[in-house]
């Protein structure tokens, strides 16, 4: 079967195993730039190398984002190595939604360069098989002798356990599953999380109806610029997590969240006072260690992700202290078995980080196989 009758969904399932030298597991930025640098080292997408992808279409986890996150209110998308952003997307225009903006230009990205993702399909588990992996999918079964896995976060959704969480009579919801601010008109939401993502549905549901927010520890704000010195500390600390063996923390969580007029607005508009996590959730609200309760019809639980790695199970990659230990150029490759890379993992699981990581992956894999 080869990579043009793999691209189509219409394939028929194979009763055995593709064999392949890399299997790369998603298709986000992380899997499209490992993707591209092994195509840059020499390998054939189909025969070298093969995508796979779970999303119906283009643009990785973006395509799932919700519709007031915009080019305007996105963080950064960075270009992937060898195509600029503005070549398939029209940049001036700011109020294009992320989730439209962005799978299209991965879209234009993958038909660039050839990659030819298999998708959908989900990968279901990886098995180690004598001196070759097998990759076992809801379609077909592959075979590969290194894999490059780029999962990363969206399919994980961590929503922590709080006594009562199961009483409560309205509604809860992640990250993941909002959509608009609208819906929640007229009712109390009560929004956990002190991250990016977080700030933003606080702005947007606290314009349209009453709120309460909530963190485990007071957040920092960071003053000033965030040169590349201050990013390259912030990422080592994170590295540091994951060579030793660690469960990765974001990278938001060392480097603060910086103070932009939109925090300053909502400091004006009184939006960012801060309370302390609850201790209990109760059939009506939330009650803190104190007795204080606080009614609400929505708990929206901003987070966080965990890493999707549930399907590499079987290759025993997990430390007792639930992380993996990682080495590598940049902390992609696993000690314990070489011939697998994580990519958007830990230190990498930011845009700018998968595309680096992208390429350290790729060429340190290639070298363990022999292949250079």
């Amino acid at each position: 079967m080869d990579a043009e009758t793999l691209a189509s969904p219409s394939a028929p399932a194979a009763s055995v195993a593709i064999k392949t030298e890399i299997v790369v597991i998603g298709a986000g930025q992380a899997g499209l730039s490992s993707a591209y640098h092994l195509k840059q080292r020499g390998l054939e997408a189909g025969r070298g190398f093969v995508v796979l992808d779970q999303s119906p279409g283009a643009g990785g986890a973006w395509q799932f984002r919700w519709p007031s996150l915009t080019l305007s209110t996105v963080n950064r998308v960075h270009d992937l190595p060898g195509m600029a952003f503005s070549d398939a997307v029209d940049t001036s225009n700011d109020t294009v939604e992320a989730a439209v903006a962005v799978p299209r230009y991965f879209a234009a990205y993958e038909q660039r360069f050839g990659l030819n993702v298999y998708r959908p399909v989900t990968v279901k588990v990886v098995c180690q098989r004598g001196e070759r992996f097998r990759v076992e999918t809801d379609r077909e079964t592959f075979s590969a002798r290194g894999i490059i896995n780029a999962t990363g976060t969206w399919e994980t959704p961590y929503i922590p356990e709080y006594p009562g969480r199961e009483l409560f009579q309205g509604r809860q919801l992640h990250t993941r599953d909002y959509r608009t601010a609208a819906e929640f008109a007229g009712l109390h939401v009560v929004i956990v999380g002190g991250g990016i993502s977080a700030i933003q549905l606080l702005n947007e549901i606290s314009q349209v109806t009453s709120t309460t927010w909530v963190t485990r520890r007071p957040l920092q704000f960071r003053d000033g610029p965030f040169d590349q010195e201050a990013g390259r500390a912030a990422v080592k600390l994170v590295e540091d997590r994951v060579r030793q063996g660690l469960p990765p923390n974001s990278v938001v969580s060392v480097t603060g969240l910086p103070r932009s007029p939109l925090i300053e607005a909502m400091e004006a508009r009184g939006v960012l006072r801060r309370l302390p996590m609850f201790s209990e959730i109760t059939e009506s609200g939330v009650r803190w260690e104190d007795g204080t309760t606080q009614r609400a019809d929505v708990i929206l639980w901003c987070t966080g992700f965990r890493s999707s790695l549930d399907h590499l199970a079987p290759l025993l990659l997990r430390e007792p202290s639930g992380g993996i230990v990682m080495g590598g150029r940049l902390a992609t490759e696993v000690v314990k078995e070489p011939r697998v890379h994580l990519v958007g993992y830990g230190p990498s699981a930011s845009t700018i980080g998968a595309n680096r990581a992208g390429a350290a992956a790729a060429s340190e894999l290639l070298g363990t196989l022999g292949v250079d």
